[in-house]
Protein backbone atom coordinates (compact mmCIF):
# COMPACT_ATOMS: atom_id res chain seq x y z
CA UNK A 1 0.00 0.00 0.00
CA UNK A 2 2.73 2.37 0.92
CA UNK A 3 4.49 1.63 -2.33
CA UNK A 4 1.35 2.35 -4.36
CA UNK A 5 0.94 5.68 -2.55
CA UNK A 6 4.56 6.60 -3.33
CA UNK A 7 4.09 5.67 -7.00
CA UNK A 8 0.93 7.78 -7.25
CA UNK A 9 2.70 10.71 -5.56
CA UNK A 10 5.60 10.33 -7.98
CA UNK A 11 3.18 10.25 -10.92
CA UNK A 12 1.43 13.37 -9.62
CA UNK A 13 4.75 15.15 -9.20
CA UNK A 14 5.84 14.06 -12.66
CA UNK A 15 2.57 15.42 -14.11
CA UNK A 16 3.10 18.71 -12.27
CA UNK A 17 6.69 18.91 -13.51
CA UNK A 18 5.52 18.25 -17.08
CA UNK A 19 2.78 20.90 -16.83
CA UNK A 20 5.25 23.39 -15.34
CA UNK A 21 7.73 22.59 -18.12
CA UNK A 22 5.01 23.15 -20.74
CA UNK A 23 4.06 26.45 -19.12
CA UNK A 24 7.71 27.54 -18.93
CA UNK A 25 8.31 26.52 -22.55
CA UNK A 26 5.24 28.45 -23.68
CA UNK A 27 6.33 31.54 -21.73
CA UNK A 28 9.85 31.33 -23.17
CA UNK A 29 8.45 30.95 -26.68
CA UNK A 30 6.32 34.07 -26.16
CA UNK A 31 9.29 35.93 -24.76
CA UNK A 32 11.48 34.94 -27.71
CA UNK A 33 8.71 35.92 -30.11
CA UNK A 34 8.39 39.35 -28.49
CA UNK A 35 12.17 39.83 -28.52
CA UNK A 36 12.29 38.82 -32.17
CA UNK A 37 9.52 41.29 -33.01
CA UNK A 38 11.35 44.07 -31.13
CA UNK A 39 14.56 43.28 -33.01
CA UNK A 40 12.70 43.33 -36.32
CA UNK A 41 11.12 46.69 -35.47
CA UNK A 42 14.48 48.08 -34.37
CA UNK A 43 16.14 46.83 -37.56
CA UNK A 44 13.37 48.45 -39.62
CA UNK A 45 13.88 51.76 -37.81
CA UNK A 46 17.62 51.59 -38.36
CA UNK A 47 17.06 50.74 -42.04
CA UNK A 48 14.75 53.73 -42.46
CA UNK A 49 17.24 55.95 -40.65
CA UNK A 50 20.05 54.75 -42.92
CA UNK A 51 17.92 55.37 -45.99
CA UNK A 52 17.02 58.87 -44.78
CA UNK A 53 20.67 59.65 -44.09
CA UNK A 54 21.76 58.33 -47.49
CA UNK A 55 19.01 60.34 -49.17
CA UNK A 56 20.00 63.52 -47.35
CA UNK A 57 23.65 62.96 -48.26
CA UNK A 58 22.77 62.32 -51.92
CA UNK A 59 20.62 65.46 -52.03
CA UNK A 60 23.40 67.55 -50.52
CA UNK A 61 25.95 66.11 -52.95
CA UNK A 62 23.55 66.63 -55.85
CA UNK A 63 22.95 70.24 -54.85
CA UNK A 64 26.70 70.83 -54.56
CA UNK A 65 27.20 69.32 -58.02
CA UNK A 66 24.45 71.54 -59.45
CA UNK A 67 26.08 74.62 -57.95
CA UNK A 68 29.50 73.58 -59.25
CA UNK A 69 28.12 72.99 -62.74
CA UNK A 70 26.28 76.32 -62.68
CA UNK A 71 29.49 78.12 -61.74
CA UNK A 72 31.42 76.24 -64.40
CA UNK A 73 28.76 77.05 -67.00
CA UNK A 74 28.79 80.72 -66.07
CA UNK A 75 32.59 80.78 -66.30
CA UNK A 76 32.44 79.14 -69.74
CA UNK A 77 29.81 81.66 -70.91
CA UNK A 78 31.99 84.54 -69.70
CA UNK A 79 35.03 83.14 -71.51
CA UNK A 80 32.98 82.74 -74.67
CA UNK A 81 31.68 86.31 -74.38
CA UNK A 82 35.24 87.57 -74.00
CA UNK A 83 36.37 85.65 -77.08
CA UNK A 84 33.38 86.59 -79.21
CA UNK A 85 32.77 90.20 -78.24
CA UNK A 86 35.76 91.60 -80.19
CA UNK A 87 34.50 89.84 -83.33
CA UNK A 88 30.94 91.16 -83.10
CA UNK A 89 31.54 94.59 -84.73
CA UNK A 90 33.27 93.04 -87.75
CA UNK A 91 30.56 90.40 -88.14
CA UNK A 92 27.84 93.03 -87.80
CA UNK A 93 29.55 95.19 -90.41
CA UNK A 94 29.66 92.26 -92.84
CA UNK A 95 25.97 91.56 -92.28
CA UNK A 96 25.06 95.21 -92.77
CA UNK A 97 27.21 95.37 -95.88
CA UNK A 98 25.58 92.23 -97.27
CA UNK A 99 22.08 93.42 -96.48
CA UNK A 100 22.71 96.81 -98.01
CA UNK A 101 23.38 95.07 -101.30
CA UNK A 102 27.08 95.14 -101.65
CA UNK A 103 27.63 91.61 -100.42
CA UNK A 104 30.93 91.41 -102.21
CA UNK A 105 32.86 90.94 -98.97
CA UNK A 106 30.93 87.80 -98.12
CA UNK A 107 31.17 86.45 -101.64
CA UNK A 108 34.92 86.94 -101.61
CA UNK A 109 35.15 85.09 -98.28
CA UNK A 110 33.14 82.20 -99.68
CA UNK A 111 35.38 81.81 -102.73
CA UNK A 112 38.67 82.23 -100.98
Amino acid sequence: MELIKKIKDAERQAAQIIEQAKTDAHQQAEQFSKQKQRRIEQAEQERKKSIDQALAKAQAEGQAEVERLNKEGEKNREELRKKVSPKIPAAAAKVVEYLSGSGSALRRDEKG
